[in-house]
């Protein structure tokens, strides 16, 4: 291998070294937000899935967090009594529960994610255009990356029937 070639490969590997301590440190930070916020981790899942995405029913938290519709239905359950959500019907289909953040919530979750993510936005201005579109290429390719192997995860390791 020519020291280019290695040069490249060291490169490669720090980079991926260093995206596996930003998610560590990330998990971290979510242990910490939970704790803020008095629920497990699987709430805070919903939680966060309920500001990225709006009001969502049962069916589409389950989805989004990779869940049982029974573990989705426990923990609305856990947000709604801990104030975190209402649960309402839905405009169009009275018989499908809506699943909304409280004001309280949004209070939490910018006290938790607001000053992190304005220092992130602080630390993105100072990349050029160009560096910025790499940055969102490598970010949304891992994103697919990773959704779709979690799915593969989570296939190789349900029970098998007999």
């Amino acid at each position: 291998m020519s020291k280019q070639s290695n040069s490249r490969a060291e490169l490669i590997e720090t980079i991926q070294y260093d995206v596996a301590e930003f998610q560590h440190l990330t998990d971290t930070y979510d242990d910490a937000a939970a704790a803020l916020f008095g629920v497990n981790r699987t709430d805070l899942r919903l939680i966060g899935l309920l500001s990225l995405r709006g009001p969502l029913t049962a069916g589409d938290l389950a989805a989004g967090a990779a869940l049982s519709p029974a573990a989705t239905s426990t923990a609305i359950q856990r947000i709604v009594e801990a104030g975190h959500a209402t649960r309402e019907p839905g405009a169009e289909d009275r018989r499908r529960a809506v699943i909304t953040l409280t004001p309280r919530a949004r209070r939490l979750i910018d006290k938790a994610y607001t000053t992190i993510a304005e220092a992130g936005r602080t630390q993105l201005e100072g990349y050029s255009d160009r560096e910025l579109r790499t940055i969102h290429d490598f970010l949304s390719r891992g994103n697919v990356l990773l959704e779709e192997s979690a799915r593969s995860l989570r296939r190789s390791t349900r029970p098998r029937r007999t």
